[in-house]
């Protein structure tokens, strides 16, 4: 949990000094980071694509509004559901070959592929033709909304007005791929032919070398040469990384108690969510009377105890989105009547409950704590098991546990980013929630816009909330180990993304009293 920042150290415990302005060191979490975005879901992943790829619109380093990249300029139909996007004339791939609207084009037809199964598949779904295509109920490219009728124009059909589309863009899986990548299944072999800021130099087991990409259109605004991704095999592997001088912004897990130099910690508000969820792929779990029994049973404070910011909504309140009655109270009488109803009275009948977790402390507390109220009120017999982290997450596509967690970060600054992962034909949907009312409400979504469209979001988040299939535990705070005194064009931020092209080391300063020596 973030507790109280420490005080920044005196100066004797301070690191070492920059030696190459034009060189960064990055730390991140040892995953198995894919660099094919048509398969990845990472934080860590999305970070690093902020430098290999670039679409149609990238992230404001500071306010995370869409700003125009690969696209010089578009138009809006009357209608508001046809964009057209002119290509930037300059655009180039680090290879030289101009960037194409085609490359986007069958980029974007390859990642709805439904033999694919893309993780953010369903964020097309607001195109024409899109969400039929990746689930096959259309097999012909054509039928999707989604064309390039010249070299540098790309044009895009949607369902309804879509506001929020420029927004949408800025995600990594509307990227472009090279033809020479389009059928390549693995890009680790070899460096990928991208268009962004930089690109791979050297891709080996501990570190992922990046260099600039001097034919990127905006190569003006790049200030760095050189960024060094170094892997982290733990907490204090970071630590040490940090102490020595060697990497000036930690993305990944560090050991706050070893840091020498505790002047670099930012912790802010981010648009992300930890939470628990019940799987209702399976019966008795996928009755809303049964799951909503589980979740007015917790003690909902002793659960969120000790969190920075405890949430009882899915959603981290933004601006314009309507307050959500949120999951807070503790009815043990209600719960039982619930089961009844359902039942199983007393809970005979049902089948264990299995609880998926990672091997942490608070994963063991929250889930304990889960365990024993289950058991001792409501008459649930339940297994805590327990995943090493880096299977965890794929271990939850399976059907051999009922409840798991997850922490989600919003790809966008839009509700939508984490109710559509809900859907019953979402490739993010662990959870397997499948209601016809929640599918309505979406749906309704999809055809609105503004003030409407929110509110019909909400009350897709209450239907969520009060059906049991979400179980909020806080909002996450991001939190960064960066040398803010020297890096610049590193702001904190609400998706805790940050676009490395505007990064750069401020000039050498001496320190009073220090005589610079020159030849």
């Amino acid at each position: 949990m973030p507790g109280e920042v420490p005080t920044a150290p005196d100066f004797a415990e301070s690191r070492p000094q920059i030696a190459n302005r034009e060189e960064l060191t990055i730390v991140i979490s040892r995953d198995e980071v894919e660099l094919d975005f048509r398969k990845s879901y990472l934080a860590s992943e999305a970070q690093l694509f902020t430098a290999l790829y670039e679409g149609l619109f990238s992230y404001h380093p500071y306010t995370m509004e869409p700003v125009p990249a690969a696209a010089s300029a578009w138009e809006v139909s009357e209608d508001k559901k046809e964009w057209t996007f002119t290509i930037r004339e300059t655009a180039r791939f680090w290879n030289g070959d101009p960037l194409r609207a085609e490359d986007f084009r069958a980029a974007w037809i390859s990642l709805l592929d439904p033999k694919r199964q893309s993780p953010y598949s369903s964020l097309f779904d607001i195109i024409e033709g899109a969400r039929d295509y990746r689930l096959g109920n259309i097999s012909d490219p054509a039928e999707v909304g989604i064309s390039a009728p010249e070299p540098r124009k790309l044009v895009v059909k949607l369902n309804s007005p879509a506001s929020f589309f420029p927004s949408m863009l800025c995600h990594h899986s509307f990227s472009p791929i090279h033809s020479a990548m389009l059928e390549n299944e693995d890009w680790s072999r070899f460096p990928p032919v991208s268009n962004g800021p930089f690109y791979i130099l050297e891709n080996t087991e501990d570190s992922i070398v990046l260099t600039r990409n001097e034919l990127y259109w905006d190569v003006g605004r790049v200030a760095l040469k050189k960024i060094v991704v170094k892997y982290s095999e733990d907490a204090d592997e970071a630590s040490a990384f940090w102490n020595s001088g060697e990497a000036r912004w930690i993305a990944g897990d560090v050991n706050m108690e070893t840091l020498t130099d505790r002047s670099g910690i930012v912790v802010n508000p981010m648009f992300a969510t930890h939470y628990y969820f019940i799987r209702s792929s399976l019966k008795p779990w996928s009755d809303p009377r049964v799951r909503r029994a589980l979740a007015i049973a917790l003690p909902w404070e002793q659960v969120r105890q000790g969190h920075f910011l405890p949430a009882k909504t899915l959603i981290y309140p933004i601006s314009g989105y309507p307050e959500v009655e949120g999951l807070d109270t503790t009815d043990i009488d209600e719960a039982k009547r619930l089961l009844s109803e359902a039942g199983y009275p007393d809970g005979m009948g049902l089948p264990q409950l299995v609880i998926r977790l990672t091997p942490s402390p608070e994963a063991a507390r929250i889930g304990g704590l889960m365990a024993s109220t289950w058991k001792d009120e409501l008459g649930i017999q339940v297994k805590v098991e327990v995943v090493p982290y880096r299977r965890y997450f794929e271990t939850l596509k399976e059907d051999n546990y009922q409840v798991g967690f997850s922490t989600w970060i919003g790809d966008f600054p839009d509700p939508y980013t984490f109710l559509q992962m809900w859907r019953r034909d979402s490739n993010l949907n662990d959870a397997r929630y499948d209601d016809a009312d929640y599918e309505d409400l979406m749906e309704k979504s999809m055809s609105e816009d503004g003030t409407a469209r929110l509110e019909t979001l909400a009350a897709a988040e209450k239907l969520l909330l009060s059906r049991g299939a979400v179980l909020p535990i806080s909002f996450s705070p991001a939190v960064n180990v960066v040398d803010t005194d020297e890096l610049e064009g590193w702001f904190p931020n609400a998706l805790d993304i940050h676009p490395v092209k505007y990064f750069s080391f401020k000039a050498f300063r001496p320190l009073p009293g220090v005589t610079m020596l020159t030849h």
